[in-house]
């Protein structure tokens, strides 16, 4: 059976599951599940690695707790052992009562937090066990067990479809954005951007990872040698992420995809006071999609120095902040943050031009994030020196965006080559900072090759006619 069967199959159990109601509840349910089979599978490998150099290996989940003592114990055939199997209320009792609680210590047990062993425990402190029926849940450890983690075919094909999972998810809620950021979106970020292998990577609202997997994806093929791959696995990709739900959904996209532990914190970035970061927590680039309409509490925005209750405008000030002199960014934020005429708002653009050269600003159509009916922009700036010029492009396409027709990379195709060069085209211009209205600082997108459509007749022009039509109006009522 192959593996996007093997999902579809859990997905079909966990629908008839009195415990989930919708697709966050599917990736959930099902990521706990893939979690334990990941983490045995590479125990498995860690210990046939080391009897080879014949020595043994520490499991670090005891044995009556891994994948084939409790969830698919096999016989001698190596084929399920439907006697030693539990099920039904058997089942149910064991997660809840003894598996979830084990898994949960660790966090109190493990060394430090950057250890595979605290992510098990943050995880499992995370999550609960939605599935009632101990039945339904014997059913979909069988089919998970024919998952395997081992090959990178397989860590690949499983990126895949948990991808599709998330991406489904990010469709079903009405905060699709959140979750979900079109890939065609990101990679094209990371292109522009250009990472380097040795180059840090952070994200401080990485939700689902897609930003670091992405950017994995691009180093990935990049490395040619084991020193290489293992400085993509430990010392590149850097993430913080405030939710439960989308911390785990995080973590196992990027083992997916390929990182063994990744560096993710379960933490809220914005209650870090600003003027305590410093050098040594500074990132070379910052790739990032903050969350649209969030509104922060007082206490966080004493956190920092420009005062505002947008989440998103909090985050600019963060990332400006986390980055290193040199620094690379490439930021999707609300295309409301390039006009409005709020104190803090003037105050922010001010900071990003001063501090940085917003070099690039990408102007995205309407219906690029499905269901979060927000209109968005790309900042691409780097830190250090002050902004002379901006150029600007403005994705036009000849259809409109939504669920059955999504943003793709050759979308973007043409914006990737211009802006090597920030050439001039009908869709992109430049800017000179020393342009602009200096209380205002208004950098909205306003495409001077765009020709405006005529107003078929002035407004004077109509009052007068409405005018004259009352006027003619009130002659026949007096008439009759």
């Amino acid at each position: 059976m192959n593996y996007e069967q093997i999902f579809k199959n859990i997905d079909d159990i966990l629908w008839k599951e009195a415990g989930c109601s919708n697709e966050l509840d599917y990736v959930e349910q099902t990521s706990w599940i893939l979690f334990l089979k990941y983490l045995d599978d590479l125990e498995i490998e860690r210990s046939d690695e080391m009897a080879l150099q014949g020595k043994d290996y520490t499991y670090i989940i005891k044995k009556e707790f891994r994948w084939n003592s409790w969830a698919c114990p096999k016989n001698q055939k190596g084929e399920i052992d439907h006697k030693a199997a539990m099920t039904g209320d058997d089942l149910t009792d064991f997660v809840n009562l003894k598996l979830f609680p084990y898994l949960k210590n660790f966090k109190a047990s493990a060394a430090t937090p950057d250890t595979l062993e605290y992510k098990i425990g943050e995880i499992f402190s995370e999550l609960k066990n939605k599935i009632v029926s101990g039945y339904n849940m014997r059913e979909i450890l069988n089919y998970a067990d024919g998952l395997h983690f081992q090959s990178s075919t397989d860590k690949h094909e499983m990126s895949h479809l948990y991808e599709s999972k998330i991406h489904k998810m990010g469709n079903a809620g009405r905060n699709g954005g959140e979750y979900y950021t079109p890939r065609p979106l990101i990679r094209t970020i990371v292109r522009v951007v250009e990472p380097k292998i040795g180059d840090t990577i952070y994200d401080g609202a990485c939700g689902s990872a897609g930003f670091l997997c992405e950017a994995f994806n691009y180093l990935n093929e990049k490395a040619k040698t084991v020193e290489q791959k293992q400085i993509l696995q430990k010392q590149t990709f850097y993430g913080k992420e405030k939710k439960g739900l989308a911390y785990i959904i995080g973590i196992m996209n990027m083992i997916f995809h390929g990182v063994e532990a990744p560096n993710i914190m379960h933490t809220n970035t914005l209650a870090e006071d600003l003027s305590q970061i410093q050098q040594r927590d500074r990132k070379d680039v910052i790739l990032a999609n903050p969350p649209f309409g969030g509104k922060e509490r007082s206490e966080i925005q004493q956190n920092f120095p420009i005062k505002t209750g947008e989440t998103a405008y909090l985050f600019m000030e963060h990332f400006i902040k986390m980055l290193k002199a040199g620094g690379r960014a490439g930021v999707v934020i609300k295309n409301t943050f390039l006009s409005n005429t709020d104190n803090a708002s003037i105050a922010l653009r001010r900071e990003l031009l001063e501090n940085c050269n917003l070099h690039t600003i990408l102007d995205c159509p309407n219906g690029v994030f499905t269901g979060a009916g927000v209109k968005t922009v790309v900042l691409f700036f780097e830190k250090g020196k002050p902004t002379e010029k901006i150029w600007y492009y403005q994705l036009n396409l000849d259809r409109n965006l939504g669920k059955t027709n999504p943003l793709s990379e050759d979308d973007l195709a043409d914006f990737v080559a211009l802006q090597k060069t920030k050439a001039a085209s009908p869709n992109s211009w430049s800017l000179n900072v020393s342009d602009l209205n200096p209380d205002t600082l208004d950098l909205s997108v306003k495409n001077p090759n765009k020709k405006e459509e005529k107003t078929l007749r002035e407004p004077a022009e109509i009052i007068k006619e409405m005018r004259e039509l009352n006027k003619q109006a009130e002659e026949l009522l007096k008439g009759m």
